[in-house]
């Protein structure tokens, strides 16, 4: 039960503040000018459903006091990101766009589509909507600015080959690798590929029609032939990037389309007067917020890791416009606007954004009507089958892979809310077992989970790790041996944890402490989930295993080539894929990851 903190000791002043459950994991994270009176109406009689909820799922409320507003909203976002409370909007898919990367920080920067967290020294453009539109227009761009695009390790491997790649051949590459392009060279060219796909196309443009004229006029026609071709590639890759103004200006603009329960958002990146990346996903509604105080939210959940541009458009001002203006204006280093256009070719944008929204939205709600209703009839029903005291909120299913007692490991998956929830997710070395025993093999791996637990609740709060967090009910895909030992595990820590066996064979569930397994009827949307949980335990312990067998394979094969250490190993793995296709290569190809007499060495001991 949340005790209230009396108000002398709550601070009252700007800072953020932390509702806690039982097991420490943090619920929810807010910020405010007051902590005081903000806290206060978290303790009202009238609260409304989605508040009443964390609020009674509460076990304690923490504070951090910052020394204004601003910095109190880069410590939420922080706070958020690192512990993902269920009760906090967040851009759940901020992360999986894909932007073009320039590797700036390598002495022959590398042009790549990437996803995932940013790294200092790159430079990015985007994000796109999709993988294979960036890919295309980077393909056609390299014709005009031949920047290499290959990995590291391959690029090492040709330079110390001297012989380019294919892509050198077909003028997509300048090759440096061979010394074929000075640094200063490669440098303009690194230079026009970040200028054309930061929007200043038209630079570009004029760059290549004044080569191609002197080139004529000197009577280089090949040359001017090429660059003719040049010009085509960047015409080409122009037109994926629509023009909305007249001007060359930088601005975002941000859309949303809502109701209760979710909201989709829609960001287009307009840089030079062209939009050169867009964003669509779909938010959770898990705060109660009006449009105002979600699009705040947005703001702060889209620019907490980027700098944002000199000018944010949005459809309805924040509550904290000031504020928010004020930590924006602080994440540019500069001058930054955020406003509603009223009129004009902006105001035309926003509405088009708009439109966007409404209609991904009105796609996704059609997707959610079922999806969510499956979702809960499954929890629901799993409790009634399972006589569980509460839906099972978190699930955690296990399972064990071997082929005749060798490399034994088992995985942990965990479903939350029914979904999987895959940063959860681990895999285990069995370290006491000997040849096969799957059933000890079980025990130890729910043994080594739930002492983790334990261990990890007599922890601080802020050093848990995610072995904190209990689950609601235990799967381990198998029938009653392995179900006796989880139990027993269970019993022997003194936890009151439901647990469940599901064998492959009928599908039969295996309850604890009776002889006969029960049937749920096909058909059921808690088989269902089940199903899909012990599948997914199954196929992550297996590709776990896989690995391991590779890795050994590849280590009895090679450990007794002489010339051949843990590095060498990594780099035939990584350049070939397996020993099957090690074993299929010839001693060209084998030299060209390796010395020459290695590569022989290599070759006469794979073939007898």
């Amino acid at each position: 039960m949340l005790r209230r903190p009396p108000p002398a000791e709550i601070p009252d002043g700007p800072g953020v503040y932390l509702f806690r459950d039982q097991h420490g994991a943090v619920l929810y994270v807010g910020k405010a000018k007051s902590l005081r009176k903000r806290l206060a109406n978290y303790f009202a009689a009238d609260l409304e459903g989605k508040t009443e909820a964390m609020v009674d799922s509460a076990d304690a409320v923490e504070w951090i006091v910052t020394p204004s507003e601003v910095d109190a909203i880069m410590v939420e976002y922080s706070l958020v990101h690192e512990h993902q409370p269920r009760y906090n909007i967040r851009l759940k898919d901020d992360k999986s766009f894909p932007y073009l990367a320039l590797t700036m920080n390598q002495e022959w920067p590398r042009a790549t589509v990437v996803r995932g967290k940013r790294r200092k020294g790159v430079r990015y453009f985007g994000p796109y909507a999709q993988a294979y539109a960036i890919r295309q227009t980077l393909d056609l761009m390299l014709r005009t600015f031949p920047v290499r695009t290959c990995t590291d390790s391959k690029f090492r491997r040709h330079e110390a080959t001297g012989r380019p790649c294919l892509l050198f051949h077909i003028e997509k590459c300048s090759g440096p690798c061979v010394g074929e392009v000075d640094a200063d060279s490669y440098g303009e060219l690194v230079g026009g590929m970040a200028s054309f796909f930061s929007g200043n196309s038209d630079k570009v443009t004029e760059r290549l029609q004044e080569e191609m004229r002197a080139a004529a006029e000197a009577q280089e026609y090949e040359r001017a032939a090429r660059v003719r071709d040049q010009l085509a590639s960047v015409g080409k890759a122009m037109e994926r990037q629509e023009l909305v103004t007249e001007r060359p200006e930088d601005f975002d603009v941000i859309a949303v389309a809502e109701d209760e329960l979710e909201a989709a958002l829609v960001v287009l990146n307009v840089r030079r007067g062209r939009v050169t990346g867009r964003r669509t996903t779909i938010v959770d509604r898990v705060e109660e917020v009006d449009t105002a105080s979600l699009i705040g939210i947005l703001l702060t959940e889209l620019y907490g890791d980027e700098r944002p541009p000199r000018e944010v458009l949005v459809e309805e001002l924040p509550d904290d416009v000031e504020v928010r203006t004020a930590w924006l204006r602080e994440r540019r280093g500069g001058a930054m606007s955020l406003r509603v256009p009223k009129r004009g070719a902006k105001r035309r944008i926003l509405e088009a954004a708009a439109q966007n929204a409404i209609q991904e939205f009105n796609r996704h709600r059609l997707r959610r009507h079922t999806d969510h209703n499956a979702r809960a009839r499954a929890l629901n029903d799993l409790q009634v089958v399972l006589a569980l005291p509460e839906p099972p909120l978190r699930i955690e299913c296990y399972d064990i892979s071997t082929i005749q007692g060798t490399n034994t490991v088992a995985s942990m998956v965990v479903f939350e809310d029914g979904l999987p929830k895959k940063s959860d997710y681990r895999r285990f070395k069995i370290r006491t077992i000997e040849g096969q025993d799957d059933f000890a093999a079980m025990e130890e791996v729910i043994r080594r989970r739930l002492n983790a637990y334990l261990a990890e609740r007599e922890l601080p709060v802020e050093e848990r790790g995610r072995f904190a967090y209990p689950p609601s009910l235990i799967v381990v895909d198998g029938g009653a041996g392995q179900l006796g030992r989880a139990v027993a595990v269970l019993s022997e820590l003194g936890l009151d944890i439901p647990a469940v066996g599901l064998a492959k064979r009928l599908e039969e569930v295996y309850l604890p402490h009776s002889m006969e397994p029960i049937a749920i009827p096909k058909g059921r949307e808690s088989l269902y989930l089940l199903q899909r949980v012990r599948d997914e335990a199954h196929r992550f312990a297996i590709t776990y295993h896989r690995q391991l067998r590779g890795k050994r394979m590849v280590d009895s094969v090679l450990d007794d080539v002489d010339g051949i250490g843990p590095a060498r190993k990594k780099l035939l793995i990584r350049r070939f894929g397996s020993v099957k296709q090690i074993r299929a290569a010839s001693k060209a190809e084998l030299a060209e990851a390796l010395p020459d007499s290695v590569a022989v060495t290599l070759w006469e001991s794979l073939h007898g």
